[in-house]
């Protein structure tokens, strides 16, 4: 049953029969989700940040502690434009309690930390170049990809040190050097 407003609220208290607490959960429309995937109505970005928010598992209640500005407001605005509808579900069950006693930890071996593939350690130095340096390493991050191995991998990380000592200071860079294998220095 859908609700007539989004800013009604269900405050039924359990009666004698047992019945369940009913809430109101928001969900997308479809023209809500035709927003989400082109922008079309090209929505304000709090309302569109809201939209996003809404999920059709969520109550008005969660919501309204997610949606910083006016959660009211924005979710009546939601639903007046068409983007989202509300309709009253079973309040989610309570949590449940700890366990009375603590169950001891079973004795674990100390984790061994295997040294990264070079394949591993060639995809973390391209991502990192790619993030400090952004995308302008595009380009410059196809030739690492291509290193078949360390040997060939060095001479370019020695490079990209240089671009992000150009894009972000000399401090990035020799950080960027030693997470990598490459000279700092060089």
């Amino acid at each position: 049953m859908l609700a007539d407003s989004t800013t009604e609220r269900l405050k039924a208290e359990s009666d004698a029969g047992g019945r369940r607490h009913m809430v109101q959960i928001h969900r997308k429309t479809a023209k809500g989700l035709a927003e989400i995937e082109t922008r079309a109505h090209r929505l304000p970005p709090r309302l569109r940040s809201a939209l996003i928010l809404v999920d059709g598992k969520r109550s008005d209640e969660e919501l309204a502690k997610m949606v910083l500005q006016d959660p009211d407001g924005t979710l009546k605005a939601l639903a007046e434009g068409g983007f989202i509808e509300a309709f009253e579900g079973p309040a989610p069950p309570p949590p449940r309690a700890a366990p009375t006693r603590p169950a001891a930890p079973a004795p674990t071996p100390a984790p061994t930390m295997a040294a990264p593939s070079f394949e591993q350690t060639r995809k973390e130095a391209v991502r990192a170049l790619t993030d400090l340096v952004g995308p302008m390493a595009e380009a410059v991050a196809l030739r690492m990809e291509k290193a078949r191995s360390a040997e060939e991998l060095r001479p370019l990380l020695t490079l990209r040190m240089q671009i992000i000592a150009n894009t972000r200071g000399r401090q990035m860079a020799a950080d960027y050097g030693r997470r990598f294998g490459a000279d700092p220095e060089a």
